[in-house]
């Protein structure tokens, strides 16, 4: 008997007449680790809804899901909340106490658990993730890395069968994201409990699942073991989902003339191994990056604390902003990062230090000068619909050819469809992607972007990625958050690393992330500390290398 099935199911949302999920069924064993990726607004985030019942979104249902042979629309509330437990995308979303400590005790408080009880399973837990330090600090004084990490031990603490995850390292740093996969795995292998997770950051995931589910405008693509779905996904690498690939998989396709499936890389490790078998030369050498030297925005001496009892999150900061280039920060989870754009936008004030733009300093924002994308998108929307946000935002700035620039933004980032949508009422990705043609809208000088890829698909970051390219070719300058290093090593022209509130260092990408060994990208991981060429990307590698067998 499978653990859980569905069966034929459906589902369209109110008012709309196409299925967001059509008509799938398939089978899922106990134990097993399933990545489920498709792009966004291919249902992944409605599907695990679905099986998580009390979060069902309203609409029309059809078909049912079945756990260890019992329909769940029959099961109780008490047993959905203790057999399916799910980690949601915002971590906001989910967390309902003021406290740590009281946040990861009420589930239990609810289900009835003794004092004892909670008392065991908490000191496991805490020990386990490593969150002493956390449990008397408030919710709202914590990183989105550190709000997921608390989400994730509060639905364990109920002892689940079936692990529900979506997009649960999209706040999360690299180091931490490499972690958290590996909390997840730990928990599959040791404590049988069957995962599902939603990810467009499919780096480490893939040389763990047992089997991946591709969504495609809510049908099953694929439903295969990953080296299955990869071997067939190469046979076209126009394929819109090609990019979701590893790059171990994406190298050793570039570089075969015959795709057998048993070798290819899925990690690291294995994506060394198959370099080891061959002779690598590079036939061109890289384009010496782009220096840029006109100053735009200076910090200098900048420090900021949110609350004079508290420790400071800027100190001492400083760090000058070059006309035209595309400057990436990036650091852990805590480090400052999204204050720091915030002292920038001019949306907060720095206790001590100036800010300068264009030389002179500044006294107050620049909205039309400087724009700013904060990293949960929600907090960019105030209007019924994402067109009539759009419109109140050319009406606001007084914005020429202002609807043709929505239809040409519409147009890159394919928001046609949902341009009459509630913002809230669309994927994640989508919500993001709305939001960043909303600041775009205006044409700034300076564009400040918090996370800019959380939620996007591959295929979206490469769009939006060009078109920023595109822009800052034309003059923007761009200063962009990120944990997405792949994204960053592929666009940025310069990268800095926050540590304790400050830049500790600061250089061109490609000498930054060659010289890092935890903060870079996978392919720089693969190759160092060998003969082969360094590069950072599969593209690079394409382009620079020839491969002998």
């Amino acid at each position: 008997m499978a653990f859980l099935e569905a069966k034929h199911v459906s589902f369209t949302y109110p008012d709309e007449k196409k299925r967001v999920v059509n008509d799938l069924s398939f089978t899922i064993q106990q134990g097993e680790f399933i990545v489920l990726c498709g792009p966004s607004g291919s249902g992944k985030s409605t599907l695990l809804r679905l099986i998580k019942r009390e979060i069902a979104p309203h609409g029309t249902i059809e078909g049912e899901f079945f756990l260890e042979g019992q329909a769940l629309s029959t099961a109780s509330a008490e047993q959905m909340a203790q057999n399916i437990g799910m980690v949601f995308q915002d971590p906001e979303n989910q967390i309902v106490m003021d406290n740590v400590l009281q946040e990861l005790i009420f589930g239990l408080e609810n289900m009835g658990a003794s004092t004892e009880e909670m008392r065991k399973r908490v000191a496991e837990i805490v020990h386990f993730f490593g969150l002493e330090g956390l449990l008397n600090r408030k919710t709202h004084e914590l990183s989105g890395g550190q709000k997921q990490l608390v989400n994730l031990a509060s639905v364990l603490l109920l002892e689940p069968k079936l692990l529900l995850l979506d997009e649960p390292t999209s706040q999360l740093d690299p180091v931490a994201a490499r972690e958290f996969i590996g909390m997840l795995q730990t928990m599959n292998e040791e404590f049988g409990i069957t995962v599902i997770i939603a990810e467009h950051r499919l780096e480490e995931l893939f040389g763990i699942a047992d089997r991946t589910i591709v969504l495609v405008e809510g049908e099953i693509a694929a439903f295969d073991h990953p080296r299955e779905v990869i071997s067939s996904l190469a046979q076209n690498r126009n394929h819109p989902l090609y990019p979701y690939l590893p790059s171990p998989a994406r190298l050793y396709i570039e570089h075969s003339k015959v795709i057998q499936n048993e070798l290819i890389p899925l990690s690291v490790k294995e994506g060394k191994s198959w370099l080891k078998k061959h002779k690598v030369e590079a036939v061109t050498v890289p384009n010496i990056a782009k220096r840029f030297s006109e100053e735009l925005l200076k910090l200098k001496d900048i420090d900021f604390q949110y609350d004079k009892d508290t420790a400071k999150i800027l100190d001492r900061l400083s760090l000058t902003v070059y006309q035209g280039e595309w400057l990436s920060i990036v650091g852990a989870n805590g480090t400052g990062k999204s204050t720091l754009l915030k002292i920038m936008a001019g949306l907060e004030k720095a206790q001590c230090g100036s800010v300068y733009y264009q030389g002179k300093k500044r006294k107050r924002q620049l909205p039309t000068e400087i724009g700013y994308l904060p990293q949960n998108p929600k907090l960019f929307f105030v209007q019924d619909t994402i067109e009539s946000e759009w419109l109140e935002i050319i009406k606001l700035q007084q914005l020429e050819k202002g609807k043709a620039e929505i239809e040409r933004l519409a147009d890159v980032f394919q928001l046609h469809h949902i341009k009459h949508h509630h913002p809230y009422d669309v994927s994640g990705g989508e919500m993001q992607k709305a939001a960043l043609a909303g600041v775009l809208l205006a044409k700034p000088k300076l564009l400040l972007v918090d996370e800019p890829t959380k939620g996007l698909d591959p295929e979206a970051k490469l769009r939006f990625g060009d078109l920023l390219k595109s822009l800052q070719n034309e003059g923007l300058t761009i200063v962009m958050v990120t944990h997405d290093i792949e994204f960053a090593a592929k666009y940025a022209t310069r990268c800095a690393m926050m540590f304790q509130g400050s830049i500790t260092t600061a250089a061109a990408a490609k000498d930054f992330f060659q010289g890092n060994a935890f903060y870079t990208t996978v392919l720089n991981r693969m190759t160092r500390g060998s003969d082969v060429p360094s590069v950072l990307t599969v593209e690079e590698a394409k382009e620079y290398w020839r491969v002998h067998e």
